[in-house]
């Protein structure tokens, strides 16, 4: 059995573990914490659970097509849920929006504020839905290493209907004129990689994604689906190691035959670096073995950081839905503000999930567990005061909003930004999404997932393809692990 070392225990380094196992492969997986899942980690505090990461569970068949690689299903996993409302977006103190599961009652919404509007919200939809199913059966899929894995006449033929070349603000405009449904629509954009005016329409695909399929919550937490996938990776045979620092990839003759954590050497066949890629690179790889320099790095185009508060709440809190975006602020100023002319950001949105809302079991009886997220750009200042001006701005809002006294009421807190993301993750500039979805960062114009100096050396997760979150990452794993399988499962001897 060839071996294979994986470095980095969140949705790409399971997913990809877990798959080489099933296909015969002597699977080790390394994380450098001390618990497993990468950013979706979870924080125990005083009786109340926080998922520290990703909250939002997106596009389920994703995670259904995933389990069933392993002969079971989501429903044998954990106890999943559709919330409705799916989210509430706060534009002012009198005017929020509540977002219904039910399809009718979300054109009804439509109809509403723009009179006339559920007619080209269907043909919207209806485009999303070609994009989306495109997107996931012929592109999401490739490998992305080479132009002619495009060149189908079919594929082809898609990609003038998949809106490439426009962006999705004007997309959205193109269809629509009040400004709130258009922020409405627009931002799964800001808080998951670009500002809309960078982004391809053909990531409208993710107004599908929310709209239609819904917006879903695992019973105890996203956690819950890392304790899936790691006793799916487990019953396959992958041998799991925490507290394991990599600190160097061992190359001799273009391969890579060993990793050093913690000061001990390990032989392996084949390596994936599912933590970090730049950290990866720059950091484990000598230079002349890097696929890309520092200056590349430097050019690239990042997603979001994010500051977050962890917060217990000693009363339950009226108003508040499971998922909160708060935009009763200037969205195109905060977008400038991360992308353009990167700093913190002078009024900004920001989100709250409640999820003690759905899930009695993350905190304590009576009590409410509050997340707080703001966006913000990478490489920034981070210090304490920051941090604490920022949840000042975020709480007096919130009681604003929803009309009620929550601060003195605050009994667990713990903030997380730029450095615990630098820290806990080796995070290129403490990002939290991995690269933005421009056009110029799509495909084969990512990082790719194969070292081009190094026969045996491979990349997962949000900075390769297919990119950032939760389902891509899973399915990140997945390509890589079949390229593997592909190069090295028949022939034992190949390498």
């Amino acid at each position: 059995m060839k071996k294979v070392i994986v470095i980095g225990a969140g949705f790409a380094g399971l997913s990809a573990a877990a798959t080489l196992s099933k296909n015969g492969f002597d699977v080790t997986l390394f994380e450098k914490n001390n618990s497993l899942g990468g950013r979706a980690r979870k924080l125990e505090m005083e009786g109340f659970t926080f998922d520290m990461g990703p909250s939002w569970y997106w596009m389920p068949d994703v995670f259904e097509n995933y389990f069933k690689v392993f002969d079971t299903t989501v429903a044998e996993q954990y106890d999943l849920i559709r919330l409705d409302p799916s989210y509430a977006v706060f534009f002012s103190k009198d005017e929020v929006f509540r977002i219904p599961a039910n399809l009718n009652e979300f054109y009804q919404l439509f109809e509403q504020h723009e009179p006339g509007s559920s007619a080209p919200l269907k043909k919207f939809l209806a485009d999303a839905e070609y994009k989306y199913n495109i997107s996931m059966s012929d592109f999401v899929l490739k490998p992305s290493l080479s132009i002619l894995e495009f060149m189908d006449f079919r594929i082809l033929n898609a990609a003038f209907r998949m809106d490439l070349f426009k962006s999705i603000s004007k997309y959205i405009r193109n269809h629509f004129t009040n400004p709130k449904l258009i922020q409405l629509l627009e931002f799964p954009v800001l808080f998951l990689g670009a500002k809309p005016n960078d982004t391809p329409a053909l990531y409208s695909m993710m107004n599908y994604a929310d709209i239609v399929l819904g917006t879903w919550y695992p019973m105890g937490g996203m956690y819950k689906i890392v304790e899936a996938m790691v006793s799916v990776a487990v019953a396959q045979g992958v041998k799991i190691k925490t507290n394991e620092t990599v600190s160097k990839i061992n190359i001799e003759n273009k391969k890579a035959v060993s990793v050093v954590s913690n000061g001990v050497t390990y032989k392996t066949d084949i390596v994936i670096g599912a933590g970090d890629y730049h950290h990866i690179e720059q950091n484990l790889l000598e230079e002349k073995y890097r696929n890309y320099t520092q200056t590349y790095w430097e050019s690239r185009k990042m997603a979001p950081s994010c500051l977050m508060y962890y917060l217990g709440i000693d009363k339950k809190i009226e108003g508040l839905e499971h998922h909160n975006l708060f935009f009763d602020a200037n969205f195109d100023k905060h977008a400038e503000e991360i992308y353009d002319r990167p700093q913190w950001p002078t009024d900004p949105l920001f989100y709250s999930t409640c999820s003690s809302k759905t899930d009695n079991s993350v905190s304590p009886q009576g009590k409410e567990n509050l997340v707080l997220l703001i966006p913000i750009a990478v490489d920034i200042e981070d210090t304490e005061e920051i941090r604490e001006k920022y949840f000042n701005i975020m709480m007096d809002r919130l009681e604003y909003l929803t009309g009620q006294s929550i601060k003195p009421f605050v009994i667990v807190k713990k903030s997380y930004c730029l450095h615990d993301f630098k820290n806990d993750y080796n995070s290129f500039g403490g990002n939290a999404y991995g690269l933005a979805n421009t056009l110029k960062q799509t495909a084969i114009l990512k990082p790719t997932l194969k070292n081009k100096k190094v026969n045996n050396l491979y990349y997962a997760g949000q900075l390769t393809v297919p990119g950032p979150g939760v389902p891509p990452s899973i399915i990140s794993g997945q390509i890589v692990a079949n390229e593997i399988s592909k190069k090295f499962g028949e022939d034992t001897d190949n390498e």
